[in-house]
């Protein structure tokens, strides 16, 4: 079993910063695709940004150029810093990893808790 643990959300005004972290734990072979995504109220589940294996990112078109994505292999963690942030960025932000557990077994997706960001002023 995989558990991601997420950190970082919370309330801040609109123009400023946060930065996200989830961190994976358990049986963990390697880790494929890591990523971020968000739900606000009444919304369909969005992408916000993922990065593969080989630092390959892809972000969603309402973020790109304030948001960026990051991994730290040797800490199995992804990262999402948020800057220049807007009432619509709020929601809930849920981390996504991909994990091979057992060397020959098949990957299979992850998700964290879900922490919430609020941008208000």
């Amino acid at each position: 079993q995989v558990q991601l643990v997420e950190s970082g959300g919370g309330l801040v005004q609109p123009g400023g910063s946060l930065r996200l972290s989830c961190a994976a734990s358990g049986t963990i072979f390697s880790i494929g695709t890591m990523g971020w995504y968000r739900q606000a109220p009444g919304k369909q589940r969005e992408l916000v940004a993922v990065i593969t294996s080989d630092g390959s990112t892809n972000y969603g078109p309402s973020v790109k150029d304030r948001f960026t994505i990051s991994r730290d292999n040797a800490n199995n963690t992804v990262s999402l810093q948020m800057s220049s942030l807007k009432p619509e960025d709020t929601g809930v932000y849920y981390c996504n990893v991909y994990v091979r557990g057992p060397p020959l077994y098949p990957m299979t997706s992850y998700w964290g808790q879900g922490t919430q960001v609020t941008v208000s002023s």
